[in-house]
């Protein structure tokens, strides 16, 4: 495009021209072209966002809280109405096919629906007669303002599902800091939030640089941080929000692990593990990028993934035919394909290699085809940090005990999963891995969203994971309130003593 659109960002439901005059390139994942420009906000316009949200609280979290639930129905109805068009947007700018684009969508949906439930889920404990005469009555309240530091690779569900309907329902505001590669569709969900009868200040959207995005983490107005991205980072801003007193829900990377077991029907767990691995070009936290087998079966589930990755149609996101569309960017094709050059040079056999697809017609597109290496061993760094792309790596054990000692040795461990008939070894596997999230022949083990994304060890900092209960107390602090009341014959019969100041009984 000759002249890609110049965004806005969002304050008070007002979209704003960034004073900076900087702007960052969001590219059409499949051509490669630059389709739009997101503002590079100052960091007086940040300044600003959490003072509209900050001005926006009181009002808010006053706000009766069937009210609040009454704009997610709303809004989930907005979504739903454009569906196609927030798929086909997820699709362009991202570069996910149209099915797990339309899914991504639907996850967001999923936690809206969730939220509208919030007179139910804000509801605190009771219990009469503590003590004699008293009772204790506990309440759930809204904090204050809340940021969203989000990554490139869910625009839709991890803003607007992860963190935004909860936070709000509750009774909080919102700063969110949308990933600059793929702005739009947070954009045009805001506009649909607005339409659904968002008051102003309640969610403001920024876009900027990570110097900017680090005022976030120091403001005195942000009361808690809720972010995505790499385990480096999340680290970072969990022990500096943290230390300047605010609550923070930081997710990090992964490298999740399968155990293959010589009991599994190899045929439909090599469609899985395909599925798994490859499905969103492999950039999701729950890719499944690492397999560990049972020696005598690896050769024939070998064969299987590269016959069912050979399947796998590589193309444009919006084609409706595409099984695999391309990565976000070209610089990131360049640094999955220096990963699967650095398997190679560790040793690793390389059996399937997606580095030399081309899609006719959209020769500058950033495409990757599925790649699977095999003989991946412990202390190859291929098999062992997140590569965030197309990429398989398998790694033969000799049993199950060799195999769940090699993924409990990661120091990521957001998804487990295990492939068998054996109820023994399934539930083994279940209580003795590491993972937060647990797959049993289930090669993406994410949970529904009333149940928490519960990722472990260096996959995340904090102690409330989003989704769930754990959301709803992420966003709310508890109140106590311990009562009595008096009779007429208490009163009559209590008087003020001078003796050393007391209350006393006669």
């Amino acid at each position: 495009m000759l002249n890609p659109k110049r965004l806005q960002f969002c304050i008070d439901n007002e979209w704003r021209d960034t004073e900076s005059g900087k702007y960052m390139d969001i590219t059409n994942s499949s051509t490669g072209e630059i389709m739009a420009l997101a503002p590079s906000c100052t960091a007086n316009e940040i300044k600003q966002a959490v003072e509209a949200a900050g001005s926006a609280f009181p009002k808010w979290s006053a706000t009766p809280v069937q009210q609040r639930a009454d704009l997610m129905f709303k809004f989930k109805y907005k979504l739903e109405k454009n569906l196609d068009e927030l798929a086909m947007m997820v699709a362009t700018e991202h570069g996910k096919n149209m099915a797990e684009s339309r899914g991504d969508v639907i996850k967001a949906m999923e936690v809206v629906e969730l939220a509208c439930s919030a007179p139910y889920l804000m509801q605190g404990d009771s219990l009469m007669n503590v003590s004699e005469g008293h009772d204790t009555v506990m309440y759930r309240e809204p904090i204050g303002v809340f940021a969203g530091i989000v990554p490139m690779n869910f625009p839709a569900m991890i803003p607007f599902g992860w963190m935004l309907p909860l936070c709000i329902t509750t009774g909080n505001t919102f700063v969110l800091k949308a990933a600059s590669q793929v702005p739009q569709t947070s954009m045009r969900m805001l506009e649909l939030l607005i339409e659904a009868g968002l008051p102003e200040g309640v969610v403001n959207l920024v876009t900027c640089n990570r110097t900017e995005a680090e005022l976030l983490l120091k403001n005195p107005y942000v009361k808690g941080i809720s972010y995505v991205g790499s385990s480096s980072v999340g680290r970072h801003i969990f022990s500096t929000a943290a230390a300047h007193g605010k609550r923070v829900q930081a997710l990090g990377e992964a490298k999740n692990h399968a155990l293959v077991l010589k009991d599994a029907i190899l045929e439909r767990v090599a469609l899985g593990i395909r599925n798994s691995a490859f499905g969103c070009a492999g950039q999701r936290c729950m890719a499944l990028p690492v397999v560990c087998v049972e020696e005598e079966i690896a050769d024939e589930l070998v064969s299987y993934l590269v016959k069912a990755a050979k399947e796998l149609k590589v193309g444009p996101a919006y084609d409706p035919g595409t099984d695999l569309g391309p990565v976000i960017s070209a610089e990131h094709k360049e640094k999955v394909s220096s990963w699967i050059a650095t398997g190679i040079e560790e040793g690793a056999e390389l059996v399937l290699d997606g580095r030399d697809v081309k899609v006719e017609g959209y020769e500058n597109g950033f495409y990757l085809g599925p790649t699977i290496l095999d003989h991946v061993t412990p202390g190859m760094k291929v098999g062992e940090e997140e590569i965030f792309g197309p990429v398989l790596s398998i790694k033969r054990v000799k049993d199950f005990e060799e195999g769940l000692r090699i993924m409990n040795d990661s120091p990521y461990a957001n998804g487990s999963c295990i492939f068998t008939q054996n109820g023994y070894y399934a539930r083994e596997f279940t209580y003795r891995t590491h993972a937060g999230m647990v797959g049993v022949n289930v090669g993406i083990p994410v949970p529904v969203s009333y149940f928490p994304f519960s990722g472990h060890k260096g996959s995340f900092f904090g102690d409330l994971h989003v989704m769930g209960k754990d959301g709803v107390a992420f966003y709310t602090e508890s109140k106590c309130v311990t009562s009595r009341w008096f009779t007429e014959e208490d009163r009559r019969d209590v008087k003020v003593g001078t003796w050393e100041g007391t209350i006393h009984r006669e």
